[in-house]
């Protein structure tokens, strides 16, 4: 099962998890935030673990995506 879904006129078109109003990008804000896994499910009954793994997954599909590799500008922190 997807539960990665881009629909559009929902949410703007972002994506969001089996189709609900609910962004996979809130998801990644509330871990961001320091919510646990526990907590997210506790206060967003909608969502299943399975959910959050998802978002996971698509985040990082999409990071690969958009790195092409060595060609990308190294930005050297120390000056």
């Amino acid at each position: 099962m997807n539960r990665i879904t881009i629909i559009k006129g929902l949410m703007g078109g972002k994506p969001t998890i089996r189709g609900l109003r609910f962004c996979v990008s809130d998801v990644l804000e509330m871990i961001q935030s320091g919510m646990s896994r526990e907590q997210i499910l506790d206060e967003h009954q909608v969502l299943e673990s399975e959910d959050i793994d998802a978002c996971f997954s698509y985040a990082i599909e999409q990071v690969n995506k958009n790195s092409s590799g060595p060609e990308d500008k190294i930005i050297d922190e120390a000056g």
